[in-house]
């Protein structure tokens, strides 16, 4: 492909603008362009987001192929630890209990998820509640981890390793690599600073470890299918 960046960029932009839509309980959608997206509206903005995502991951799939398509024993069994310590650390709530006397807490907000839950929100019209459902976990389990992965480990953590990152082989790292691999996804997820830190220092050991980045993206979607499970279980759709 001519412009390399536009493999990793392109499916995470897009994925990133549109999600930035989605309304809250709290905040409606789109106010810094001037819209207010009501919370009624968010299944339509994420399965908008989803659809326009996955045109972009259609559109540089010839990329992906860069990578042959391999998974081994090692991301499984990382994603299904991962999916344990990110689940474990977040019911500690840490960042309430350490940041939030700091003064931190409108930082922390800053990350608040939508909480939709479409078998409460939409029982009136089951047949879409369902459809929902099982779009949401599609961007959970299968967009998500691939646009996430490859920004960050396929463009993200090459960066720092010379200007043509393209060529740097995948899993080669240096100190800046091994920071930007932790201290980005924690910017990213404010409320989930501690599991966050934790949960991608460990796939950044499995990236390091097998060289394959398809094992990081095997892994990110065990975890996240494992969490899909356990908030659809529990109840608790604030961690989506």
């Amino acid at each position: 492909m001519r412009n390399p960046w536009i493999v990793f960029l392109l499916p995470f932009v897009l994925f990133m603008l549109v999600g930035s839509l989605e309304p809250t309980p709290a905040v409606p959608g789109g106010q810094k362009i001037g819209l207010a997206i009501p919370y009624a509206g968010y299944p339509w903005v994420y399965t908008a987001k989803i659809a326009i995502t996955v045109t972009a991951m259609l559109a540089v799939m010839s990329g992906y192929r860069q990578f042959p398509l391999r998974v081994s024993w090692w991301g499984l069994l990382t994603g299904v630890l991962g999916g344990a310590v990110w689940v474990g650390i977040c019911r500690l709530r840490l960042e309430e209990r350490l940041l939030g006397p700091l003064g931190l807490g409108p930082v922390l907000g800053l990350g608040v998820r939508s909480g939709f839950n479409p078998l409460e929100q939409l029982r009136d019209h089951a047949a879409w509640a369902w459809s929902f459902l099982a779009i949401r976990l599609l961007g959970l389990v299968v967009v998500a981890p691939l646009v996430e992965e490859f920004f960050l480990r396929g463009f993200v953590m090459r960066l720092p390793l010379g200007p043509r990152w393209w060529s740097v082989p995948f899993g080669k790292v240096n100190g800046a690599a091994l920071v930007a691999g932790t201290l980005l996804p924690m910017l990213m997820h404010p409320q989930e600073l501690f599991a966050a830190a934790a949960w991608f220092s460990l796939v950044t050991w499995l990236m390091v470890r097998t060289r394959n980045i398809w094992d990081c993206v095997a892994a990110h979607a065990v975890t996240n299918l494992l969490l899909g499970i356990y908030v659809v279980a529990s109840g608790q759709w604030q961690w989506m």
